[in-house]
């Protein structure tokens, strides 16, 4: 099993749910998918790149995974096709009801046209490590040297607007349906 971690984005409506909904509809989703996962808190954010859209709820899913990378990628794209994404059809970094994107899989690297890894913009991007480290920083396996280039990352960003819109336990107690303490 390695340890995954994959950024979770939404921020248009899918069949009446609601970026917030469709974000814990996609970690139970998840459940199925990774060990142990870890459900980070959720951030509001301005779009990038494509900034004429609707801010975007932002968060980390940690956990373990028993499968290759490319495993791992297609369950995604079905967790997104099922949350309505229509690659075919979207605008690239445009609006959508879902992007999971997988950031860490354990120490891999991989450089190819449809999968990189660690993901490509991670460093660049407040709305991933925040609700990463928020997650990492509690797993034991994580290094604390890993920790720290992350933590100088995110310091070296200036800040991006990133805020806090659901904490971590009570988005956790809601995927659940239950209060986990």
């Amino acid at each position: 099993m390695t340890r995954v971690v994959l950024g979770l984005g939404s921020n248009t409506s899918y069949n009446e749910l609601p970026p917030l909904s469709i974000l814990r509809s996609a970690c139970r989703s998840l459940k199925d998918v990774l060990s142990e996962p870890i459900f980070s808190s959720v951030y509001r954010s301005k779009a990038m790149y494509l900034t004429d859209q609707d801010d975007f709820h932002n968060m980390a899913v940690t956990g373990f995974f028993g499968g290759n990378p490319r495993d791992l990628l297609a369950a995604c794209h079905r967790i997104e096709a099922a949350h309505g994404r229509d690659r075919s059809r979207e605008i690239r970094n445009g609006p959508r009801p879902l992007d999971l994107d997988i950031e860490l899989f354990g120490d891999e690297r991989i450089s190819e046209p449809d999968l990189v890894i660690p993901h490509e913009r991670l460093l660049e991007r407040e709305f991933v490590l925040r609700p990463m480290l928020e997650i990492l920083s509690a797993c034991a396996d994580v290094s604390k040297e890993a920790l720290e280039a992350y933590r100088a990352a995110l310091a070296s960003l200036g800040g991006q607007g990133v805020v806090l819109l659901q904490g971590r336990n009570e988005f956790t107690e809601a995927v659940y349906g239950r209060n986990i303490g």
